[in-house]
């Protein structure tokens, strides 16, 4: 690889400006880099905090290997927390990206600060004292979200909260405010970008979480209504807003009006989406059943600050960071939108990529994460089984091969509560039909008198007419009762041919059970009126 003398008389002589970009290995920056390198205008100082830069098989063929072999790119391992260390990484430079943070995961108040806050306050310092012309920070919309309130198109002039949802979240405002307080100062231009909910190819985070989730069966939960937006962002769309960002910054006008430099910008895909959708749509293109069951927040909320608990006991002995938090339950629940208008006007700002086009990219992405065996509702059903074929009833095959699978659980449901209060209570037929009929009764009236929303549900009304059987239904009942009653006639004249074995076994099956079940209901029905007569005459 090219050294740092070569690298810089390259850009004088090729006229390519310097620049910077510090966690220039993390998810979103790697995006940036790559971007920066095929504008041909920059020699691109990458600054991670890893002794040496590794390459992924991808990178080593692709644009960035090629850089860092003809000296277009540098790699530089610097800790911002050592002001030394990062005034080495901006000397000769004019823009620097900052883009360095820990993992918002990770609830550590000591690592944040320093890194974040600390880290921020050097690369100023450093910015000033080389003359760096520009600065673009990397923030996050959580630093206008307190954690409780929901943010519908929310725009900059939203305020820092109180307090925030997470120490990642806190830390990151507090740098933000500095980066924006420092426009102006020795030249230097600022200004704050607040990407939201990125994703893409390369990410670490999101789809392998979610596939974790999935394989470990826990991804069939919604936290929640499920109503909730929010807005994502496609990773080429970052980078796109920070290279935007710079070169607005160029134009700032002297007198301050309109200029785009000392201000934040929310940006997003411009697509507001259901939160719980979007990680559906995820889910199902990489094989995986989307989630179904709603868990109300006011359940889930106690259980994960007793894991964020046990997790502050446990973390020096070596526990992982747990999924359930109470600041990720919000993170999940509630509605995040912003406005990108000011983007839009002073940066130029527009998405490259639509959200339903990065979806696609990102699943295609993760091709190696696929499930291993598809879907149930996605399996080809074009050529019947042996199973299928010898059932003959195409409803009957689909409930019992498990091919319609919220019917066959309908069914099993169904038949383990006629078996709970038929055979083994011992109740007659007319007793189990009138305690459902009860139990429905009494459903019905529950239902009435519950308020309009609960937990954050709405409680949906039945209708006056729900009941109501019209003419139509009536004329349908009784043709289907006709129609029943001659396939029976059929299948007694197929019988007495005496060829068909398969039906032979499946209508003596089906009497069996009638049998059983009749047996039961009249022996307990007899049983009871003996039992009454013999209770009568005792009293006697």
């Amino acid at each position: 690889m090219a050294t740092e003398e070569q690298v810089e008389g390259q850009c004088e002589e090729l006229g390519r400006g310097c620049c910077v970009v510090t966690g220039g290995r993390g998810f979103a920056a790697r995006h940036l880099v790559v971007k920066l390198i095929q504008s041909d205008l920059w020699t691109v100082r990458i600054a991670d905090l890893a002794p040496k830069i590794v390459l992924d098989e991808a990178e080593e063929n692709g644009t960035l290997g090629q850089a860092l072999q003809s000296g277009r790119a540098v790699y530089y391992s610097a800790d911002l927390r050592d002001k030394s260390q990062v005034l080495i990484v901006c000397e000769g430079a004019s823009v620097v990206f900052h883009m360095a943070a820990p993992d918002s995961s990770i609830n550590n108040f000591n690592l944040h600060y320093s890194v974040t806050v600390q880290g921020t306050r050097n690369v100023l310092t450093a910015c000033i004292e080389c003359k760096v012309k520009k600065l673009i920070y990397t923030s996050s919309p959580s630093v206008v979200f307190d954690g409780v309130h929901g943010i519908y198109n929310g725009d900059e002039a939203l305020r820092y909260p109180d307090k925030h949802n997470d120490i990642y979240s806190e830390t990151k405002a507090e740098a933000e405010a500095l980066v924006l307080r420092s426009n102006g100062r020795e030249g230097l231009l600022t200004c704050a970008i607040r990407p939201s909910s990125i994703f893409g190819p390369g990410d670490k985070l999101l789809v392998p979480s979610l596939v974790a989730a999935a394989r470990a069966g826990k991804s069939k939960f919604i936290i929640g209504d499920g109503e909730n937006i929010y807005d994502f962002t496609y990773v080429e769309n970052v980078a796109h807003a920070h290279i935007c960002a710079e070169q607005a910054l160029n134009s700032n006008m002297a007198d301050g009006k309109d200029a785009a430099a000392g201000k934040a910008y929310f940006i997003t895909n411009m697509e507001p989406i259901k939160f719980w959708e979007f990680m559906s749509l995820l889910l199902e293109g990489l094989g995986y059943q989307r989630p179904k069951i709603h868990i109300p927040v006011k359940v889930v909320m106690p259980i994960a600050y007793m894991v964020e608990w046990i997790y502050k006991k446990l973390a020096p002995y070596g526990m992982s960071v747990p999924q359930l938090t109470p600041s990720r339950i919000r993170l999940l629940s509630c509605t995040r939108t912003f406005n990108c208008s000011r983007a839009q006007k002073l940066l130029g700002y527009t998405p490259l990529v639509a959200l339903e086009e990065g979806i696609n990219l990102t699943i295609e992405s993760y091709s190696h994460l696929r499930a291993e065996i598809p879907m149930i509702k996605n399996r080809n059903f074009d050529q019947p089984s042996k199973a299928y074929k010898m059932i003959g009833n195409e409803r009957v095959a689909n409930i019992l091969l498990w091919r319609d699978e919220k019917q066959t659980f309908t069914i099993m449901l169904a038949l383990i509560a006629v078996f709970y209060c038929y055979f083994t209570s011992g109740y007659t037929l007319m007793s189990v039909l009138a305690k459902l009929l009860l139990l429905f009764v009494l459903i019905l009236f529950i239902h009435s008198i519950l308020p309009s929303s609960m937990f954050g549900y709405t409680i949906r009304r039945i209708p006056p007419h729900y009941f109501e059987v019209s003419e139509e239904r009536v004329y349908f009942v009784t043709q289907s009762v006709s129609s029943a009653w001659n396939s029976g006639v059929t299948i007694l004249k197929t019988l007495s041919h005496g060829k068909d074995w398969t039906l032979f076994l499946k209508t003596t099956v089906l009497l069996l059970f009638f049998q059983v079940s009749w047996i039961n209901s009249l022996a307990n029905l007899i049983w009871c009126r003996i039992d009454f007569h013999l209770q009568c005459l005792l009293y006697i």
